[in-house]
């Protein structure tokens, strides 16, 4: 696929953390590699995420926690795209963007790493009253479920940052993504992954989904050469659940999806902050049909005593 007249140099939004630019970097290379006749460039940015280290996410809200000054150098034109990690992206957009394209999902999973001591344990067997590093409410509610004897404390920061503590003796062991790992090159540092019977993954988690202008259709056009069709039915689905729930990323809400033959597996999970109660149910259906499966499910879920949880996180939330 060719685009006509490659005049004007395609800007690509990114935030500065490591792993942001890894993914960034990878996504105009893959876009020169098919546009070698075109300019990609890279502009930087810091969004509030990166800024606010010393405040629990959940305390300070994260509806475009790391996305909103990415967002708004597009609609001021200072950049055409941008791109995410995908679980970062919230479910409602501003007005005028659309997630343009969503790539190839790597490893969606969780991972349990761990300080050196412990190098011989799983979750499982780790001792009581092990310190688990998490920032992540989804995560923290799910463990909270499985293995209550552990002791969960807030980590924040960069990978590199997480680890250094972790490493410092600070946290007997820490949860991140695999994705994000995999893709600083860390594999070795992945010590356990979490499989979706103890912890179903964020919504998006894995993919990577670039942001653009709507009604950019040479940007738009452009982008069509990195989309994953089976990873963007996955992500629909996922995304569409966690909307009809009105859930942010700081809520504990897990999914797991999958398709084979067309038929599309969606799980998903809601759970309370102290991991007592936790409700998880599991719609199929086309593929094609991936946004009505997620709103199908979220009603599910809901009925089942969803919708009294999340109230509850809310006001527990506010009153912080």
């Amino acid at each position: 696929m060719t685009v006509e007249s490659p005049t004007r140099p395609i800007r690509i939004g990114s935030r500065k953390s490591q792993l942001a630019l890894v993914q960034t970097y990878w996504v105009q290379s893959e876009l020169q590699k098919h546009y070698p006749d075109r300019q990609f460039d890279v502009e930087t940015m810091s969004t509030q995420g990166d800024i606010i280290l010393d405040v629990a996410l959940a305390k300070i809200g994260d509806k475009g926690l790391f996305t909103k000054e990415l967002e708004v150098g597009m609609l001021n034109r200072q950049t055409d795209l941008a791109v995410h990690s995908l679980k970062d992206l919230p479910t409602n957009l501003p007005e005028g963007l659309i997630l343009g394209c969503v790539t190839e999902r790597v490893d969606p999973a969780d991972a349990l790493v761990v300080n050196e001591k412990h190098k011989d344990k799983q979750l499982a067997s780790l001792p009581e009253g092990a310190v688990i590093g998490t920032s992540s409410l989804r995560r923290l509610a799910q463990l909270r479920h499985h293995f209550p004897g552990l002791t969960f404390k807030d980590v924040r920061g960069n990978v590199n940052t997480r680890l250094g503590k972790l490493d410092a003796g600070e946290y007997d062991g820490i949860i991140l993504a695999v994705a994000g790992l995999q893709r600083l090159g860390m594999h070795d540092r992945i010590h356990q992954v979490i499989p979706p019977e103890i912890s179903l993954h964020a919504v998006g988690q894995g993919a990577l989904g670039i942001e653009c202008r709507d009604g950019d259709q040479e940007v738009l056009d452009i982008l069509k050469v990195l989309e994953d069709v089976t990873t963007r039915d996955r992500c629909y689905a996922e995304r569409s659940f966690l909307r009809e729930l009105e859930g942010g990323c700081q809520v504990p809400i897990g999914v797991n999806t999958k398709i084979e033959d067309g038929i599309l597996t969606l799980t998903g999970m809601v759970a309370s902050l102290d991991g007592q109660r936790l409700i998880k149910e599991t719609i199929t259906g086309k593929a094609e049909s991936a946004e009505e499966l997620g709103k199908t499910l979220a009603h599910q879920v809901r009925d089942l005593g969803a919708g009294e949880i999340l109230a509850e996180i809310f006001a527990t939330i506010q009153r912080q």
